[in-house]
This record gives structure tokens, sequence and C-alpha cells, in this order.
């Protein structure tokens, strides 16, 4: 899909926002780094490059359905991205478990995203 594209650092987190709201692992590794460091978000702690993004993330969608909206992008004074997110967690039969609003903050290099972390 965007492959050969040059996106802005607001288009690159939008597009990482959509590829998670779809399901589609295959679609948000186009915009990460093959060894980006991710927050886990459910257990703590980091997982490492795009396989252990897969696990989390297809562990996590086996038994809760997230929903992230991106409310507003601003860049700190250390050059990292921040996200304000508004965030809807379902049980698997649709009943509301969580709703809230986080920052998520992202260090992107060549395009890619490096890392993100939850604040």
């Amino acid at each position: 899909m965007i492959v050969g594209q040059k996106l802005d650092s607001r288009e690159l987190l939008l597009h990482i926002y959509s590829a998670f709201n779809a399901r589609d692992i295959d679609m948000a590794f186009e915009v990460i780094h093959p060894e980006a460091e991710w927050a886990n978000g459910m257990e703590g702690g980091l997982v490492l490059g795009h396989e252990g993004i897969r696990e989390y993330w297809s562990r996590q969608w086996s038994y809760i359905n997230w929903h992230v909206t991106p409310m507003n992008f601003e860049r700190d004074d250390a050059g990292h991205f921040v996200v304000d997110a508004h965030q809807i967690i379902r049980d698997l039969s649709g009943n509301i478990v969580s709703i809230k609003d986080v920052q998520h903050v992202f260090y992107i290099e060549d395009g890619l995203i490096r890392n993100m972390r939850i604040r």
C-alpha cells in the first residue's frame, strides 16, 4: 500500500493506528522498523521486533477488542512524536471493559517507527 512512498510523520502515525484498528499486522509493519521496541500495555515491559509485536498483538486480540483513535499529534523537545489517543477496550462479546485517554510516544527514524512507549 505505501511501499515506495515517503510519508510525513503525521501520515505515518495515522497509518499505524489504521492498521492496528483493522487488525492488519502486515500493514502496520510497513511503517515499523524490523527491530523496533514496542510498549506492552497489557503485561508491562517491551516487545522487540516484528515477531515480538506480532505475538503480542495477536495474543491481545484473541481475548479483547481494542479501538484506538488518535486525537492530537505533537512533537516534544526530544524529537519524539506524542499522540493523545482515545481508546475503547471491549471484550469479545462487545461489552466495554475500559474507556480512557492515553499518550503514545513514538520515535521515528528514517521514515520508520523505532520505538513506542505509553505515558
